[in-house]
């Protein structure tokens, strides 16, 4: 790098009854600081779980300790359970816990194996409160997604892709299901695909009186094997799992009842049609009544099923199409209203995401909200007052703010006031909420309030942070917004170097993940010290967020539909050429780096843009969308057999001789999402081209860089930026 910037700050202290003013340096950044040491690492209060009486909630301490505390006081009412109670000290330490409905008894996790993204393998053990008792839950070795019935005298789980419940008051151990077998046949919890792209690790529920289990069976024998090299051993050895690539076959979904009284297996009717997908399954206030999900493999048509638990058929309650595809299909999707009679969707009908209330028989009673804006998430329905509690982008597409409305779509109430980003987590019955609080140069400030949003106290202020960001002479995150040559209007930020001069030229180094529905811009504080370390070795460091992007309503995240990459490329090369543009910007410096879909961009953005982009960086990288899973990919592309084109124009290994500026490629070997053969397919492409590249591989990491690897990592990526930008 040419020079390294520094920052001058005087401030005033008294020396022998003198005022002196004493030059003040910034402290320099460094990896180790931001990688090793933690520095600027920001405070949380998390693992927070609110009691029924709505006015305690117990936290997890040491990974040893439960405590019992009052939301109005912040004092700890009583220590519910410590491992030094146990008498033969079965374990030092535990992952998580569950309380059961009556909190009587609570589920610890310990020996937590991380499978995918949202599964692993435990221990799960019950402590009553009462007894003073611990028991385990089974014998057979780790299992999955433990999970308490209802009213508590049972524990379902999963191991080796069976079903199993345990009697907790007999110790009787049930196994529900028998065909279970690796790579072939799963009950109980999701394929590889569904847990990525559907968002559940649990694919089992139990009924609101506890006599039956509603699950999923997925027959994957006819879906195509992937193979991971592990490497550690003198023979490294593969590691096999079923995942559909885009245009492939799925594996076969079924959902089934298992009524525990009885013993009786009844098959739910979800139609004919088995090339589609069941994003959820979730009981109605009536136990005999189960809601199915079911959704068309195009994903434009969602319909919701109303199932006989005894008899498996079944009838049509709710449903939706989209000239695009349906946006949101998890568990905020649909809510069932405590009377019986009621339900809310969250549907884009209008063009933006907002809440709906129906009656049982599928009839539209009135919209909860409405406006040119969108609804963010589905905080919690307060049944007793009527209210709905939601986050929403109402105020700008870069904020988020808490709000309550009546069912009725009355009595619109802005909880938060601070601009910002907010979010909120509510005791039961929402009598208080603890509000998570940050902005774009503000670490996050967590307070504790009462339902009508009076501020009660401050539980972390991130105070120690905020000092660390003086004494290192952070720059401010300043947003911008520019207009395409198409006349569309980008939302961005810049970080410019602390001294900054508009009469200097500085190079340009931009971020990017650019997916559908995603934000990189937004008012919220993101650590970040990577990029103000950058900032301050004299790059202006941006960001903007291009086509396809949320928050901005369904034409303009949609706009990018069945051509991934191909208006999101052009939007970050007008934006590059628009900030190259400014005096202060060298426009023949300008590089870009990105992960996963950003690491895609980054691809696309070195060849579309070779005139442009001088260096890039490219993590975890789609390099072809024809690798990449059914769900995802088809969601915003359909089949490559429907459209090959879309598929084929976008793919930056198509596009390898236009690369001409310094290139980066990273990769872990063990990613399970997306694949190494992106990476090597992508390299193969370069060398049979003559193009020179930095490639790094990570040995049996997998999508996301994890341990010493990250320090490493960041290192590597350092120096290529400082050698060749």
């Amino acid at each position: 790098m040419l020079r390294v910037s520094l920052i001058l700050l005087f401030s005033l202290v008294t020396l022998s009854g003198k005022n002196t003013h004493v030059l003040e340096i910034p402290k320099e950044i460094t990896l180790e600081d931001i990688y090793r040491k933690g520095i600027f690492t920001e405070r949380t209060v998390a693992g927070l779980r609110s009691m029924n009486d709505g006015v305690h909630y117990t936290t997890m301490e040491a990974g040893s300790i439960i405590k019992k505390f009052s939301y109005r006081t912040g004092e700890e009412v009583e220590i519910m359970f410590s491992t030094e109670d146990l008498p033969e000290n079965d374990f030092d330490s535990f992952s998580d816990y569950e309380f059961c409905n009556d909190e009587r008894q609570i589920l610890l996790v310990t020996g937590k194996e991380q499978i995918y993204r949202h599964s692993f393998r435990a221990d799960f053990y019950i402590w009553d409160l009462q007894e003073k008792s611990l028991t385990r839950i089974s014998e057979l070795g780790k299992q999955q997604m433990a999970t308490f019935s209802p009213d508590g005298s049972k524990v379902a789980f999963v191991f080796k892709n069976n079903l199993y419940f345990k009697d907790l008051p007999s110790g009787r151990e049930v196994q529900v299901t028998s065909d279970g077998q690796e790579n072939k046949i799963i009950n109980g919890v999701p394929d590889w695909v569904y847990e990525e792209e559907f968002g559940f690790a649990r694919a089992f529920d139990w009924s609101p009186d506890s006599r039956r289990l509603a699950y999923y069976r997925f027959d994957e024998s006819h879906v195509k094997m992937f193979n991971m090299t592990i490497y550690g051993d003198l023979y490294p050895h593969w590691y096999q799992f079923k995942y559909p690539k885009a245009g492939e076959e799925n594996a076969l979904v079924t959902i089934h009842v298992y009524d525990l009284i009885d013993g009786v297996f009844t098959e739910m009717d979800t139609g004919e049609e088995t090339d589609q997908y069941i994003p959820r399954i979730k009981w109605t206030t009536d136990p005999s009544r189960l809601a199915i999900y079911r959704l068309n493999r195009l994903q434009n048509h969602i319909e919701v099923l109303l199932a006989n638990a005894t008899t498996g058929s079944s009838e049509l309650l709710w449903e939706e199409t989209n000239k695009y595809f349906i946006s949101e299909t998890s568990d905020d999707m649909l809510n069932f209203l405590d009377d019986g009679k009621h339900f809310i969707v969250m549907s884009e009908r209008s063009g933006w995401m907002h809440f709906y209330l129906y009656d049982m028989k599928g009839s539209l009673i009135n919209a909860v909200t409405s406006g040119d804006w969108e609804v963010d998430r589905l905080i919690g329905i307060d049944q007793v007052s009527k209210k709905l509690y939601y986050s929403s982008s109402e105020t700008s597409p870069l904020q988020r703010n808490i709000y309550s409305v009546g069912l009725d779509g009355t009595g619109k109430e802005r909880l938060t006031l601070e601009d910002g980003t907010n979010s909120a987590v509510f005791s039961e019955g929402f009598r208080y909420y603890i509000n998570y609080h940050s902005d774009a140069n503000t670490p996050l400030h967590i307070t504790l309030h009462d339902a009508g949003g009076e501020l009660i106290r401050v539980l972390e202020d991130n105070s120690g942070l905020k000092e660390v960001r003086e004494e290192y002479g952070f720059s401010e995150k300043e947003f911008f917004t520019f207009t395409t040559s198409e006349g569309i209007d980008l939302n961005g930020y810049t970080i410019k170097p602390p001294n900054f001069d508009e009469t200097k030229k500085y190079p340009l180094f931009m971020y990017v993940y650019g997916g559908p529905g995603h934000q990189a811009v937004r008012d919220s504080h993101t650590a970040g010290a990577w990029y103000q370390m950058l900032a301050k070795k004299g790059y202006v460091i941006a960001c903007v967020d291009n086509r396809g992007t949320g928050a901005r309503g369904e034409e303009f995240m949609k706009s990018t539909y069945l051509q991934l990459g191909k208006y999101e490329t052009v939007d970050q090369i007008e934006a590059a050429e628009y900030l190259g543009s400014k005096n202060y910007i060298d426009a023949g410096r300008i590089g870009i780096f990105g992960w996963s879909y950003g690491g895609y961009m980054v691809a696309l953005c070195m060849t579309k843009g070779a005139e442009i982009f001088k260096l890039g960086i490219s993590g975890a990288p789609v390099t072809n969308w024809r690798f990449y899973d059914t769900i995802y990919t088809e969601r915003y592309m359909r089949t490559p057999q429907e459209n090959p084109d879309g598929y084929d124009d976008n793919s930056p290994i198509n596009h390898v001789d236009k690369l001409e500026g310094k290139f980066m490629i990273i990769h872990g070997t063990a990613d399970d999402n997306v694949h190494l053969q992106n990476t090597i397919e992508m390299v193969d492409r370069m060398i049979d081209r003559g193009k020179q590249f930095e490639l790094l591989l990570y040995p049996n990491q997998s999508h996301g860089i994890r341990g010493n690897a990250v320090y490493h990592m960041y290192t590597g990526i350092t120096s290529f930026i400082l050698e060749n930008l």
